[in-house]
């Protein structure tokens, strides 16, 4: 049956699919530039209301109603906002009155800063400034005289003045903007109010908007976004809002004037990721060039900035709210500047919040799914496959530094089962999609096995995998454990990490090398272990797997057979449909599986134990 027309359908759908979703971007992006006088103020009352949904509801505990404690908490902030504002418009129109009172002391500084006169430095300054002299005094001369030429022929210059500025016309210049700001802080103040009171109505009808059928994702998704968005934004506030504090008062001791204003845009600029601080540190410091003599001032103004912003970022902000905010470190940048096009510096003060919304649509809505990928900070490469991909890429050093950096938290069996078996069996199906060549399969293999041999330490006096089963007889005596390879160098390797396992709990293990099965049964013979384990990796070894147990159960009938069937799909369960019932009950899919089994096979029965005793 050709399943070509059906193939060519899905292939024109999902186009179809993407073709849509970036069409939709494009109007959302386009709607929210030329809709921004309406979705700003709705924005920032969306960011208010969960910076004050907890305060209202500590309120609400107290039986206040949830009216009262939202108009009580709203008349609190805008109060505050209100005392913050008065004093820092009043300590702004201070400096505006003081700035001429700088102006001998900026002239002196810049009179300080001036080339010097003496010296080479100061010879070729003199000799430049003569030169323009001279050139400006010969262009002024030539002008002069080509003016006299002409003079009877040029016309008269018409200049057209507007009249001057009646008082109301003043007014209207200055209060204009002002009006327009009121007039938007008044619309976030209504925005809020409503959706304080109102929180439980609009969960329920976006719920709703999504279908019933989505119940599920859309409480999630919901969940989410208010734990996230509203933990981050009150942590940040706190944090803000005592950075702004403490430098404000370090100014005050420093003698910096005006203490109060450097604190409050301390404390907004710092919502701006990375240059706010940078922007709110300059302008105190161009103060104290202006009011200072020396340059003391200037330094410890800098000192403290440092101080404070490194206290912050590295000890506070990892303390009391993890060390990011779900947002990748360059997505901030971009969605700064992304936000601050379209919204302008309201945007760039709300642009982390609205891309923490983003990261949250991005995990629940399948459509929007590479929005999480872009912007998040979560690893989008398992460890397995960031391993295998290295190697894909013939980097060996990074790939050993992901398995040494894994190894630091977890124990060397979980690298084993997690990391390079994985590792292997993906390498094992690229090779059977003729995906993989061979090149680039043997130095997995080799790296990985080099791995395995770098990271074991074997116990004092034990045998190598390397060794001959006569050494092995006469060294140890004869193993009760032997891990053979089913098929190839992949299963060898496999075998090894059995092996290593088995020794550090101090089994007598050993290690059997690919190889033909008349060639594994003979050395068997001679090693008589009491229990053989079977070592193949999917999708190649399982058919050879399976040969090498029916034939090893009707040799050796009393010998106990445990067959690793690594990283089979499916678990064990699978595995034994897939192999049938030659190979015994003791097949696991992982190195822990198949250790724990190997280990009950080894251990005597209790009523030998009794007959011993």
């Amino acid at each position: 049956m050709d399943n070509s027309p059906t193939l060519l359908a899905a292939h024109n759908r999902g186009v179809e699919t993407k073709l849509l979703t970036l069409v939709s971007l494009g109007v959302v992006v386009a709607a929210l530039y030329f809709g921004r006088q309406v979705f700003i103020p709705l924005a920032s009352a969306v960011v208010l209301a969960f910076l004050l949904a907890p305060i209202v509801d500590v309120l609400e505990r107290y039986h206040l109603g949830r009216t009262p404690s939202v108009l009580i908490v709203l008349a609190l902030s805008f109060a505050l906002l209100g005392l913050l504002g008065w004093g820092v418009t009043r300590q702004l129109m201070g400096m505006m009155t003081d700035l001429p009172d700088y102006q001998a002391n900026m002239q002196a500084k810049i009179d300080a800063i001036r080339a010097p006169q003496t010296g080479a430095l100061g010879q070729a300054t003199a000799t430049v400034t003569t030169l323009s002299k001279e050139l400006a005094s010969a262009s002024e001369t030539a002008g002069n005289k080509e003016l006299g030429r002409t003079r009877n022929k040029a016309p008269i210059a018409v200049q057209v003045t507007a009249p001057p500025h009646t008082v109301a016309e003043y007014l209207r210049d200055i209060a204009g903007p002002i009006t327009g700001v009121f007039e938007t802080a008044g619309i976030v103040v209504i925005f809020t109010l409503f959706m304080l009171i109102k929180r439980e109505d609009l969960r329920n009808r976006m719920i709703r908007l999504a279908g019933s059928g989505q119940l599920t994702m859309m409480t999630q998704a919901l969940d989410d976004a208010s734990r996230r968005l509203g933990r981050y934004l009150l942590m940040q506030f706190l944090v803000n809002a005592s950075f702004g504090l403490s430098f404000g008062v370090g100014l005050y001791f420093i003698g910096v004037p005006n203490p109060l204003l450097w604190g409050v845009l301390a404390a907004l600029l710092r919502f701006v990721p990375y240059i706010g601080t940078l922007v709110a540190t300059a302008f105190p410091m161009m103060i104290a060039i202006a009011v200072f003599p020396g340059w003391s001032q200037v330094g410890f103004i800098f000192l403290l900035f440092l101080c404070l912003e490194l206290t912050v970022a590295n000890l506070i902000e990892p303390w009391l709210y993890g060390s990011h905010t779900g947002i990748s470190s360059l997505a901030i940048l971009v969605t700064a500047i992304f936000w601050a096009t379209l919204w302008g510096p309201v945007g760039l003060i709300l642009s982390t919040p609205l891309t923490v919304c983003l990261i949250v649509l991005g995990r629940y809505v399948p459509q929007l799914s590479f929005l999480e990928i872009i912007l998040g900070d979560e690893p989008v490469l398992s460890p397995q496959d960031h391993y295998y991909q290295r190697l894909l890429a013939l980097d060996d050093e990074e790939a050993r530094e992901i398995a040494e950096q894994y190894l630091k938290t977890n124990p060397l069996i979980s690298l084993y089962d997690l990391i390079l078996i994985p590792a292997l069996s993906l390498a094992g199906q690229d090779r059977q999609r003729n995906v993989l060549d061979e090149n680039r399969a043997n130095f997995i293999q080799q790296q990985t096995g080099e791995l395995v041999e770098e990271f074991y330490e074997a116990p004092a006096g034990s045998i190598g995998a390397a060794s001959s089963p006569s050494r092995v007889s006469s060294a140890i005596g004869a193993p009760e454990i032997v891990c053979l390879a089913a098929r190839d160098t992949a299963d060898e390797i496999v075998a090894n990490m059995t092996m290593q396992m088995l020794r550090a709990e101090g089994q007598n293990a050993y290690v059997l090398g690919a190889g033909p099965i008349s060639t594994i049964l003979e050395q068997l013979e001679k090693l008589r272990p009491a229990v053989v384990c079977v070592s193949a990796l999917p999708p190649f070894a399982a058919g050879q797997a399976k040969s090498i147990c029916k034939q090893l159960h009707r040799r050796y009938p009393e010998t106990k057979i445990v067959l690793g069937l690594w990283a089979f799909p499916g678990g064990s369960a699978k595995a034994r449909e897939r192999i049938g019932s030659g190979c015994g009950e003791l097949i696991g899919t992982s190195l822990a599986e198949v250790i724990v089994q190997v280990n009950e096979a080894v251990s005597p029965a209790p009523d030998l134990i009794s007959a011993e005793i």
